[in-house]
């Protein structure tokens, strides 16, 4: 009998669940096969994850059957889906910083000594073994807290394969990685895969879906859609599944597009450690993107302009004037808005519901005298916000936590849309955003841009950074090498300054 016409490795069979004024999943089933990589599609909202956090214990459905190699499963706890063979890589991380990496691996695990004394000696021990296995460049001993956004990424691949996985489960998996860790992770999936294993993808990188997988499940709106051979398929048809419309075109801007009246001017910039003298100016109604591999310093200029990281040296100008800025609050005041990368850290209260977080930057302007609130102006921009930013949720009481990770970003964008700043910072905007939402927020930013707003843009992927900026700046180990107009850039030229590790000055082109 041939691998395919083996009872499927996982099948999932009439999955329904909802939440207070959400039906998330509607008779939704799939299955995997043995030694296949199954992507797993949708636009936010769709139900992915919803799915995948029944299928892991997190979540108990309203309905439907899960079997793992024919047998009828009964999950009621995540450890109990992991005892089962079934392991999640979630998209938001889920270690404790204070702890080191073997500890965030191992916890509930630890060895011991005579059963009591915890061994600290063996649980590094018994992660570097894992680490050489999986060929991760990982410190057992070091903090997680400490850890750049790709290396807990990667804790959290390890801790996931430390289990006897059977069905691994990879939400979005590659948000924070370049392109070689992205390679590292392929290797390790195919290396996973194999007649007794399997692997559910979910990812909104329509080209990784093609190198990686065999077979792409779409779901929209909490349904069941179709499921493609990868090979055979061309991924406008998947995208067209997913969102049920037409995507439009990936056209770069022109540089005429924007103005040349300097809004901000940074000069010298530095910081211990990390940047060594970036120097830029960002002009009024243009978007500025800033490229380079995974820890070149891009967020690192962000997080000092706005204060958020001391600077050891240099000089920041707004409209031509000297200004401190010691506190992201202090840039807020002066008219800086900074989207952070990590929206559940810096960008939501996930325990508050969507029209507190909306107006949250902008509080003085909704509060009448003696400190009360006003409700009704806060309810009329927080609807006026869901709507032109087309946040899907039952109302603007929803709690941010229920809702998926492109509308969470929606809310923050919507937050700085509310304080009306001249200078926007967008760190990964796009992070964990599927095609359709990519779209808006990319005309979301063009028409800030044509609105005269100066905005910088942080991104991690070169095509979003070449439809999207007028002018790129490319940087590697700290510095600025090149700053190019986008008629002259090319993913190549991008490469080759981002991996110019001992460039003495920045390109102007």
């Amino acid at each position: 009998m041939s691998m395919d016409e083996r009872e499927p490795l996982l099948t999932i069979v009439g999955a329904s669940k909802s939440f207070p004024g959400v039906k998330a999943l509607q008779d939704v089933g799939l299955d995997v096969r043995h030694g296949e990589v199954l992507a797993l599609v949708g636009e936010n909202g769709a139900g992915k994850s919803t799915l995948m956090k029944l299928l892991s214990g997190i979540y108990t459905p309203d309905a439907g059957e899960f079997f793992l190699g024919g047998e009828r499963l009964e999950i009621t706890s995540p450890r109990q889906a992991q005892e089962l063979g079934i392991s999640i890589i979630h998209q938001e991380f889920n270690l404790a910083g204070d702890l080191t990496v073997a500890q965030n691996i191992f916890i509930g695990r630890e060895p011991r000594r005579a059963g009591i004394f915890l061994s600290d000696r063996e649980l590094n021990a018994r992660a570097q073994q894992l680490f050489d296995r999986l060929g991760l460049a990982l410190d057992p001993r070091q903090r997680v807290g400490e850890l750049t956004v790709a290396r807990q990424q990667m804790v959290e691949i390890a801790k996931a394969l430390s289990f006897n996985a059977k069905v691994l489960i990879m939400d979005e998996p590659t948000a924070a990685l370049n392109d070689l860790e992205v390679a590292t992770l392929f290797d390790l999936i195919r290396r996973f895969t194999t007649p007794d294993t399997g692997v559910i993808y979910i990812s909104h990188r329509m080209d990784e879906l093609k190198v990686i997988s065999d077979r792409i499940t779409v779901l929209r709106d909490g349904r069941y859609i179709d499921t493609l051979d990868t090979d055979s398929t061309d991924m406008r048809e998947v995208i067209s599944l997913m969102v049920g419309r037409e995507i439009t075109g990936e056209a770069r801007p022109q540089v005429t597009d924007a103005g040349t009246d300097v809004v901000l001017s940074v000069s010298g910039l530095s910081t211990k450690g990390v940047l060594s003298d970036v120097s830029f100016e960002l002009c009024r109604g243009e978007i500025l993107g800033f490229a380079g591999l995974m820890g070149a310093g891009r967020t690192e200029v962000a997080r000092a302009i706005v204060g958020a990281d001391p600077k050891s040296a240099g000089t920041i100008e707004l409209a031509g004037k000297p200004v401190r800025i010691d506190s992201p609050a202090v840039a807020a005041k002066l008219g800086i808005g900074y989207l952070s990368e990590d929206r559940k850290a810096y960008g939501v209260l996930l325990e508050r519901d969507v029209k507190e977080n909306i107006v949250l930057s902008s509080l003085p302007e909704f509060t009448a005298a003696l400190g009360f609130m006003k409700p009704a102006a806060i309810e009329a921009k927080a609807s006026e916000l869901v709507t032109a930013l087309s946040i899907k949720t039952p109302s603007t009481s929803q709690l941010v936590k229920n809702l998926s990770g492109g509308n969470q970003q929606k809310v923050v964008i919507a937050k700085w849309l509310v304080k009306d700043c001249d200078v926007l910072i967008f760190d990964e905007p796009t992070r964990g955003i599927d095609v359709g939402a990519k779209d808006e927020i990319y005309a979301l930013l063009n028409a800030l841009a044509a609105q005269g707003k100066a905005i910088i843009m942080i991104s991690s992927e070169l095509p979003e950074v070449l439809r999207m900026s007028h002018r790129i700046a490319v940087m590697c180990e700290g510095r600025l090498t090149a700053i190019l107009d986008n008629a002259d850039a090319t993913q190549e030229n991008i490469m080759d300054y981002a991996t110019r590790f001992s460039a003495e000055g920045t390109v102007m082109a």
